[in-house]
């Protein structure tokens, strides 16, 4: 009978425990092991060597210098904020945002640069993310050398494992490898992200998911991304690939296939509008479906029916994905949100009437209007998360 590998599984419960003080601390050594069924000696030998890997930080509840209080004060562990710095950011094609964090997750500085950078040449955009990196790091006081790990949150299609962006309506060229442009201009490691599974992260560990371990989100931007958190871990595809939901297959029409971005991509909502003067400015901005909003509640015919067959298509999308994975909590969030009641109705309208019986109640639909920096914020976690969970990383803190 083949057994596990001893390494492989110190390695596990040492980032179990980790995890579990961050979520939870200051937390004493105790719960610990009732929270990560792992015995008190395990817990105590893994926090031992957090501590000492400055991982972690001791804080004793009660005042040891009061003579009438008997008892050894109580220990209760946290993480320590200064065990390292990342930077996080979201880059869309007409802005980019930028977070620069602790270990704990705050937030040190941040900065937006509402700048259009799609379709431009890769070294022009490089340009423009290298130096958001570099002002963001300063106004946080510190210096690149400073900072362990660097994540940065695109649309698209990315290849996580390889840095490789397949696909991103930020560049013309497909295949585009960024992360290792970056970490040579930046001389620190570099991650290239889902801009989907950055905010997937930011929820489950600042939002709306920091109490579950199980999680879906699906992210409604100029393209439609799909997380899925399993065990307090992000489920990537073959390669660490993420997960383009616009091309998820509805059924088949009179002109073929019908994928999901041909109902609720940003371009099929717009439709037409997009050659309006106002319209082409707005979306030139990034503003294109606040404006939508507003003429949806001028009552334009078109738009408002656009928003329906959008609302329709996703919340069939949404009636698939909770009958293959049954979260407790799918969260929906992006900037077609913002079409209002008749998309949002038409969605919950036509998840009603697909969802199947057996998991009627099953999963909490929560529509969440996140800013740009929580997203920015939500890559800084992936940053973090790499760190967490590379025990044998030769940068940044060992784990």
């Amino acid at each position: 009978m083949k057994t596990a590998d001893p390494e492989l599984m110190r390695a596990i419960n040492r980032l179990n425990v980790l995890d579990t003080v961050r979520r939870h601390g200051p937390i004493a050594r105790i719960e610990i092991s009732e929270r990560t069924e792992l015995s008190t000696t395990t817990v105590s030998a893994i926090t031992a060597s957090l501590l000492d890997d400055g991982l972690i930080l001791p804080r004793h509840e009660g005042d040891i210098r009061n003579e009438a209080v008997r008892g050894r004060p109580r220990v209760m562990l946290e993480l320590n904020p200064d065990a390292a710095r990342v930077v996080g950011a979201k880059i869309a094609a007409n802005r980019m945002v930028f977070v620069v964090t602790n270990f704990r997750g705050d937030v040190l500085s941040k900065l937006a640069l509402p700048i259009r950078i799609d379709r431009q040449p890769i070294g022009v955009i490089a340009d423009l993310v290298e130096d958001g990196v570099r002002r963001c790091v300063v106004d946080a006081g510190l210096s690149l050398e400073d900072i362990d790990t660097v994540c940065l949150g695109f649309p698209g299609v990315i290849e996580h494992r390889t840095g490789y962006v397949r696909s991103s309506p930020i560049f013309r060229d497909t295949n585009v490898d960024f992360a290792a442009e970056m970490s040579a201009r930046l001389a620190t490691p570099t991650i290239v992200e889902s801009d989907a599974h950055a905010i997937t992260l930011g929820h489950h560990w600042f939002g709306k998911a920091r109490d579950l371990e199980d999680m879906v989100l699906i992210s409604l931007e100029q393209t439609l991304g799909l997380g899925v958190l399993h065990g307090n871990r992000l489920f990537r595809g073959a390669g660490g690939l993420s997960h383009n939901l616009g091309d998820l297959v509805l059924g088949t029409g009179p002109n073929g296939i019908v994928r999901l971005f041909s109902q609720a991509g940003e371009s099929a909502i717009l439709g037409e509008q997009q050659a309006d003067g106002r319209f082409a400015e707005a979306i030139r901005l990034g503003r294109g479906m606040n404006h939508a909003q507003a003429l949806i509640k001028a009552d334009d015919d078109r738009l408002i029916g656009a928003a329906i067959r959008a609302g329709e298509a996703v919340g069939l999308t949404i009636a698939n994905i909770v009958t293959l994975f049954a979260p407790p909590r799918v969260i929906l969030v992006g900037s077609s949100l913002a079409l209002g009641e008749p998309f949002l109705n038409s969605l919950r309208d036509s998840y009603a009437v697909a969802i199947p019986p057996s998991l009627r109640g099953v999963s909490e639909l929560v529509f969440d209007d996140s800013t740009d920096d929580f997203w920015a914020q939500g890559a800084a976690a992936v940053a973090l998360y790499e760190l967490y969970e590379s025990p044998w990383s030769t940068t940044g803190p060992a784990l």
